[in-house]
């Protein structure tokens, strides 16, 4: 059954789930979640809502406002779960987790992050990963068909003439190169010479998850010393450790930390969670990505995702 602690668990998306529009619904037909929403417009000083209603896309997009969005919808959806069940999100499931981005979401709704605080810290992650790198100089690919060992000879290969990193495991033969534009163009070349079936540049605006967001790596250092951070409530998977970390509000620091520079461990954070008990999930937040990672993780694993008043609805009848 979805939701029941002992084998369920909440995920939350990263960059690449917004759309126009999203959430939308959630504001209209929720005080819960439009009082999220204003949350984070109040933090951030911008009518960010505004843009996630009636973009453009492009404003959207934009690493500084993509990544507040995401995390304002995922939390709004928990609010009101939480409003309409009279139960707390922390005492439904065993872990959360969280992919690049979502991480900070799980956090918030662990307890750890007040929504006003996740909304700042997203907003200089975006800001501070967009101007790591030039604008035109960094790239990414996407590895279709690849497993990760071959990946890694592909992005070794490639560094001996720049820098060119895994970004994310998020599945099987789903891997993601991110480094300089002219090595990871080479990265694809090499792994069409070793058969890999496709390798394609990915339209980013930056090469996350690299040795080169280092810049972005020691601003949040900064900003996230200088906030309180409190133990989850609930166990948070991560995406460097790709297992459950501490409550230690250090650790948490050192994780995020390190997540801006690091791979994105989620397919061995999936597995870990299944290995440890874990036999569904529920995806809160804009789209499906996730649960589509989940399919092709381990096919025998229930995976919901949960972002329309529908959907929260349909959810909400196996907690009454």
């Amino acid at each position: 059954m979805i939701l029941n602690k002992p084998c369920s668990a909440i995920i939350f998306p990263g960059q690449g789930s917004q759309y126009v529009g999203m959430g939308v619904a959630l504001a209209d037909k929720y005080d819960a979640a439009k009082e999220v929403f204003d949350e984070v417009d109040e933090a951030l000083g911008q009518d960010l809502f505004k843009v996630i209603k009636d973009g453009p896309e492009s404003e959207l997009r934009l690493t500084s406002n993509a990544q507040p969005a995401l995390m304002a919808v995922s939390l709004a959806i928990v609010r009101v779960i939480e409003n309409i069940s009279n139960h707390n999100i922390q005492n439904m499931v065993s872990f959360l987790a969280g992919h690049s981005l979502g991480e900070y979401s799980a956090l918030t709704a662990a307890g750890s992050f007040s929504i006003a605080d996740a909304a700042k810290l997203l907003k200089l992650r975006g800001e501070s990963m967009q101007n790591a790198v030039p604008v035109g100089t960094g790239g990414m690919a996407a590895l279709l068909g690849a497993e990760l060992d071959v990946a890694k000879e592909v992005a070794v290969l490639a560094s001996e003439n720049g820098v060119c990193d895994i970004a994310n495991d998020n599945a099987p033969g789903q891997i993601v190169l991110s480094g300089d534009l002219k090595t990871v163009e080479q990265s694809i070349e090499i792994a069409k010479a070793k058969g890999i079936r496709r390798a394609v540049l990915l339209p980013v605006s930056a090469p996350f998850h690299c040795s080169l967001m280092e810049p972005a790596a020691e601003k949040m250092l900064v900003a996230l010393n200088a906030i309180k951070i409190l133990p989850p409530k609930v166990p948070i998977v991560t995406n460097v450790s790709a297992t459950k970390i501490s409550g230690d509000p250090d650790d948490i620091r050192s994780s995020l930390v390190q997540q801006v520079t690091c791979m994105v461990r989620w397919r061995e954070s999936i597995e870990w969670m299944i290995k440890n008990g874990i036999t569904s999930f529920v995806e809160l937040g804009a789209g499906k990505v996730l649960t589509g990672l989940n399919k092709r993780i381990d096919k025998d694993v229930q995976t919901i995702p949960v972002e329309s008043p529908n959907a929260i609805e349909e959810l909400l009848k196996i907690l009454r």
